[in-house]
């Protein structure tokens, strides 16, 4: 059963006082189920009241009847944390009194401490009456026969199952109930992930389960705040359905006592809330917990707690509240331990703030510390990167350098991960990938479908292919394992590995053969990501047309044409050609066959001396002596991070462009906009025409067009 929780709101006094009367009432209908023993409590002078307890036939009339003839119709009210009676007789007219037999007022339905006198109570009249106690027999008897509260942590140490505890549960319970929560959650952190499946089901299964939850449910409003934090957080971690009135109704209780919360029930709350999927209860208690952090963000002491609390608050948080918690931890800085410095990451990937100094520093710290660092740490940190668009090479460098310096001591698929998160950022580690290549062209047995088709996209993607030994066999490797998995790799995953062949120039003619079957092709045109694979079968058949593939040379794949997008021409770049050529001696926006666009498009004779005019009614030399020249104005995603190697795509492209006849020129589009008018000028002159002609003689620009 869901139950829908209020936004906060403001309470008046008057309001506080009946959802005291209130808690008492309740308390007082769940009274008999929680103790069934009476009681009768001494005033102690450190303000708490403790019971003695006689075992006897539990009767709530009776205990009202006593209550009414004790204390002459005297009403008990709660306010914030103080105890007041107010009496309408002469019960507390006498000096003597020893004891009062009143409801229990101890840890079990008052945990919080009262912050009252126990040597005086205010009456009706004002005057402050004394008590003074004499210890009897009974109370002797109270002190043994009290049960003593269990310790989760002994609890957890004395038993090796989930249903052990509910056993002890079943043989004397205990308050708070919270204890038992946090004993099984301990004990179902050290077992195997079969084993914790199945104690859990035991757990559910076991007949005491359903009553510790309804005696948990009863006791959350009396307990400690961070018990019932602690409860909370061992029930989401057991699997306890997020949906069931149990797990429901201690958000509830949690968010209205939100305001008990210290810096340690902080942590336990964000911890919480991390770990549950959106709800009302959960995003109404997410809000709340923004508000507190909002107030209290200066008082966090712990940097621990400041990083459990940014991972929590979500990427939807107020920027002001994100911008707060960052100055906070810059504050903090100089109390990072390495730890704190490699977490940093994976918490402002979390509330999607990407500081650059915060994110700065402590790459500082993580590539000074890098040896000894653990996998699942730098997957963490490359994860973050990635997510944040953060790139800093200097720390791409230095896992890349830790991890080819350690590789022997690494398994293949562990540094495959790593080369796919950091061809996902761009950044090509060269001699990584060399020493991958080789080990994996040494030791093929780990392949299978789903590593080879990583493998594949990852060289590619980066462009790290070149005419050698050691990258010829390690193509021929990953050609073979892939024509031994035909029988079973799926269509989508046979185009990827073919396509990432291609990219490379390699082409396998085997799995080529098959992906060019009627059925797979008809396959792939209406299932999966149709859009995608029409793409990447365009990049296949201008790879059958324009490059050397025995025995397609003449193949046509009829595919559905790519969808349309307008491309602009750089703007700054026409007006550097204008200025150096002239209007009429360069095209713009140029289509080509198999889908490729060039920005512009100049013709020159063959020793590139010379721009010849664009005209259809004469041309004066003869085709074979004409050198088409292709600009291409280029982003940085296109080249691998801080460097000029190009990607796969752009190597394909301009060794197509090579083989239909074109010279092909690199603008980068960051570059061309640092430079001046002049600049440009110059840069570009030196790239259109050749060496060889700029050095013979000055060029007339005038007289050629």
């Amino acid at each position: 059963i869901l139950t829908t929780l209020k936004p906060f709101e403001s309470v008046s006094v008057a309001r506080k006082m009946n959802n005291r009367a209130g808690s008492f009432l309740w308390n007082l209908r769940q009274f008999s189920t929680l103790v069934p023993t009476g009681r009768t409590v001494r005033l102690y002078p450190s303000g708490f009241c403790r019971p003695k307890i006689v075992y006897s036939n539990w009767n709530p009339r009776k205990l009202l009847s006593n209550f009414d003839n004790r204390m002459q119709s005297s009403i008990r009210y709660l306010f914030q944390d103080a105890l007041i009676f107010k009496s309408g007789g002469d019960g507390f007219q006498t000096k003597s009194i020893s004891t009062a037999t009143v409801l229990t007022v101890d840890r079990l339905l008052c945990p919080r401490r009262l912050s009252f006198n126990s040597k005086h109570f205010v009456s009706d009249n004002g005057l402050k009456k004394n008590f003074h106690h004499e210890p009897s027999n009974e109370d002797v008897l109270t002190k043994r026969t009290k049960p003593t509260p269990i310790n989760y942590r002994k609890l957890s140490q004395e038993c090796n199952s989930l249903s052990e505890v509910l056993d002890i549960f079943s043989k004397a319970p205990t308050f708070p109930s919270s204890n038992y929560f946090s004993a099984m959650w301990t004990i179902a952190k050290r077992m195997s992930d079969d084993q914790k499946r199945f104690e859990k089901q035991l757990m559910f299964n076991h007949p005491m389960f359903s009553q510790l939850c309804e005696q948990i449910m009863r006791e959350a409003k009396i307990m400690h705040y961070d018990n019932l934090l602690f409860s909370l957080h061992a029930m989401v971690k057991l699997g306890i359905p997020q949906n069931t009135l149990l797990v429901q109704t201690l958000l509830r209780v949690v968010q209205e006592r939100i305001n008990e919360c210290d810096e340690k029930c902080l942590s336990v709350l964000s911890s919480i809330l991390e770990a549950m999927e959106p709800c009302k209860n959960v995003d109404v208690l997410r809000a709340g917990l923004r508000m507190l952090v909002d107030q209290q963000v200066w008082k966090i002491e712990r940097v621990f707690t400041l990083q459990t609390v940014m991972k929590c608050i979500g990427k939807d948080a107020p920027i002001g509240l994100k911008r707060k918690l960052e100055m906070k931890a810059l504050k903090e800085l100089d109390q990072f331990s390495v730890l704190n410095s490699q977490h940093m990451f994976a918490v402002l990937a979390a509330m999607n703030h990407r500081s650059i100094i915060l994110l700065n520093e402590c790459s500082k710290i993580v590539t000074s510390n890098i040896h000894g660092c653990p996998f699942r740490i730098l997957i963490s940190i490359l994860q973050s990167c990635r997510d944040l668009q953060y790139f800093n090479i200097d720390l791409f460098k230095g896992i890349a350098d830790y991890v080819a310096t350690t590789f022997d001591i690494w398994k293949l698929k562990k540094v495959l991960f790593l080369l796919i998160l950091f061809e996902n950022v761009g950044f090509r580690p060269v001699s990584l990938m060399d020493l991958f290549m080789k080990k994996a062209a040494d030791e093929p047995g780990f392949l299978n479908v789903k590593s080879l088709v990583s493998i594949l996209h990852v060289y590619s993607s980066l462009g790290h292919f070149h005419k050698c030994w050691t990258h010829d066999r390690f193509l021929e490797v990953m050609s073979s394992a892939l024509t031994g998995s035909l029988h079973h790799i799926s269509s989508e995953n046979l185009l990827n590995a073919v396509c990432s062949f291609c990219l490379m120039n390699h082409f396998p003619l085997a799995p080529i053969n098959q992906l060019l079957q009627k059925d797979i092709i008809h396959d792939l045109l209406t299932s999966g990501d149709v859009e995608r694979n029409v793409h990447k079968l365009h990049v296949l058949a201008a790879c059958l047309k324009l490059d050397d593939v025995p025995g397609h040379k003449d193949t046509h794949l009829v595919l559905p044409q790519l969808p349309s997008v307008p491309l602009q021409p750089h703007a700054k770049v026409a007006e550097v050609l204008s200025s150096l050529l002239g209007e009429g001696c360069f095209s713009k926006s140029v289509w080509l066959p198999h889908n490729y666009y060039i920005d512009f498009e100049i013709r020159m004779d063959a020793n590139r001396s010379q721009v010849l005019p664009f005209s259809d009614v004469d041309v004066v030399t003869s085709a074979t002596n004409i050198q088409r020249v292709a600009v291409l104005c280029v982003p940085r995603s296109t080249y691998c991070l801080d460097s000029t190697h190009p990607r796969g795509f752009l190597a394909m492209k301009m060794r197509h462009l090579k083989v239909m006849g074109f010279h092909v020129i690199l603008v980068n589009n960051w570059e061309m906009k640092k430079l001046e008018m002049k600049d440009a000028v110059t840069f570009l002159k030196s790239k259109i025409y050749s060496q060889e002609a700029l050095s013979t003689a000055d060029i007339n620009l005038q007289s050629t067009c």
